[in-house]
């Protein structure tokens, strides 16, 4: 199972580097990824994990509206589930704390994370694709 949710993410982290409407993938799956080096020295193959987080143009709002187009992935705090999971921590985990208060504590407004379960790759990317396309 690890191993799908490994390609599952990424194949998605890709599809998310290459969108004109995210501004930062943090996956050390992707080679230019400050942990890709260690990523293919230390783990099997050089296979990270299944949690993507990743920055969207369009700050706060834009990242509400992208939540709120997804219709495949659960809204969760937690990660590493059979089905795919997806947060964003400003309206959220972090919901008390203003855009200045999240940026001090190393939380940007427009940050999404998403952990990759076991559907098809295909269909994770099709969502995605029409939730961005929302944005």
């Amino acid at each position: 199972l690890f191993r799908s949710h490994c390609e599952n993410a990424q194949k998605v982290a890709e599809f998310l580097d290459a969108h004109e409407k995210v501004s930062h993938v943090i996956y050390a799956g992707l080679p230019d990824d400050k942990y890709h080096e260690l990523a293919q020295k230390y783990m099997d193959e050089g296979r990270t994990c299944g949690v993507i987080s990743f920055e969207l143009t369009g700050g706060r709002d834009a990242a509400v509206r992208f939540m709120d187009g997804l219709k495949l992935a659960n809204i969760a705090t937690h990660v590493a589930a059979s089905k795919t999971m997806v947060l964003h921590p400003a309206s959220h985990t972090h919901r008390q704390m203003n855009d200045e208060e999240l940026e001090a504590c190393g939380v940007k407004p427009d940050l999404i994370r998403y952990s990759c379960g076991l559907e098809n790759a295909e269909d994770l990317i099709a969502d995605l694709a029409q939730a961005l396309d929302q944005i």
